[in-house]
């Protein structure tokens, strides 16, 4: 029999575990504890567990349908673009939680670019579909809506504008690509006004682009800002001064690219599309994140084969390695170092939260 103390201790025991396990505060760091996939993905520093989950709500209130881009906020809120009309924006915090959601009414909504104005922030919001280029608050009121080049006579009658994806200069310029349409960056100045245009369609020429999809400002050179403009078919970046004169390519052969997202000396892409070693052409389901070193140099391809330089310095063929992804439209990167994929095509999911391992 067991003895009148030890008996004490067992109730003790038994009531504290009982109340720390019906404590709110336990239930909630039991049920927020990530749902993490067992393979961890990428190399070198750059590996990542999968959350598959993370984003997931309740698609008959917060449907989606391609989860196109996402960014961060200055409160460290991860905001999503999906083409869903019901709800074109879709605000996380970093544990998954829905904060809020708005609408445009856009069914081609498919670029996201943020900017900092002064300690206000704005959204920079494509729509291929309507050809429309919009600035909002990030309660989604519209302060601006930029005409196409169309409207301003830079571009001839009946050219195609189907716009994709805009980035923001040091000195407030505005860069639209039109990456669905006629293969030109459209510079306008911050009050919509119309500087230039540069690029064009041609497979051959380096200072043109074969789908454009995606522009983004690079300010690794803290002096030299410049642009990298995505040029998917290519699988190449193209460098351009603000200005839009050329001044090289960075080849990742393999990769049908979406933007490049700098975060610190890093670049970020998702792969939408890959190859085979057997098919050389765009093909689906084959999609990966590259990441590159401050000198362009792949490190780390989370989901994809392990990045492999030859002797003359070329970076070999990449290819999908792990079926994780379907295809990678875009990359966030939190400020824990953590990745948010956002895909296209991939059976109206949510986001994917990649923890840094």
């Amino acid at each position: 029999m067991q003895s009148s103390s030890r008996r004490k201790f067992l109730e003790k025991t038994s009531l504290a575990t009982l109340a720390a396990v019906y404590s709110p505060g336990y239930y909630f760091h039991i049920c927020s504890r990530p749902k993490l996939e067992k393979v961890v993905i990428g190399h070198g520093d750059f590996k990542y567990s999968v959350e598959k989950s993370w984003g997931n709500l309740d698609p008959q209130k917060t449907p989606v349908n391609n989860c196109h881009e996402m960014v961060q906020d200055h409160q460290g809120r991860l905001i999503l673009l999906t083409d869903h009309p019901k709800n074109n924006i879709i605000i996380y915090d970093k544990s998954g939680k829905l904060l809020d959601s708005w609408t445009l009414d856009f069914n081609g909504a498919h670029g996201l670019s943020i900017h900092n104005e002064g300690g206000t922030e704005y959204l920079y919001i494509t729509d291929v579909a309507r050809g429309s280029v919009v600035k909002t608050t990030l309660n989604g009121k519209i302060v601006l809506s930029l005409k196409s080049p169309g409207e301003i006579g830079a571009y001839e009658a009946h050219a195609v504008y189907r716009p994709t994806e805009t980035t923001i200069g040091p000195n407030g310029d505005i860069y639209v690509a039109d990456g669905y349409g006629s293969q030109f960056i459209i510079q306008y100045n911050f009050k919509g006004e119309f500087i230039r245009k540069f690029g064009g369609d041609s497979f051959l020429s380096e200072n043109k682009f074969k789908q454009v999809h995606g522009v983004t400002l690079d300010t690794r050179e803290a002096n030299h800002p410049t642009l990298l403009c995505s040029a998917r078919i290519k699988n190449t970046f193209k460098r351009f001064s603000l200005e839009g004169e050329f001044i090289e390519d960075i080849y990742l052969p393999g990769a049908f690219i979406s933007r490049a997202v700098i975060d610190g000396e890093n670049l970020y892409s998702g792969v939408c599309f890959g190859m085979t070693k057997e098919n050389f052409n765009m093909q689906l389901n084959l999609g990966f994140v590259t990441i590159l070193d401050k000198n362009n140099q792949v490190i780390s391809n989370p989901g994809g084969t392990k990045p492999k330089y030859k002797k003359d310095g070329k970076l070999e063929m990449m290819l999908q390695e792990q079926p994780v992804f379907k295809h990678c439209h875009d990359v966030c990167v939190d400020n824990d170092k953590n990745l948010y994929v956002c895909q296209w095509n991939a059976g109206k999911i949510y986001p994917y939260k990649l923890h840094r391992v």
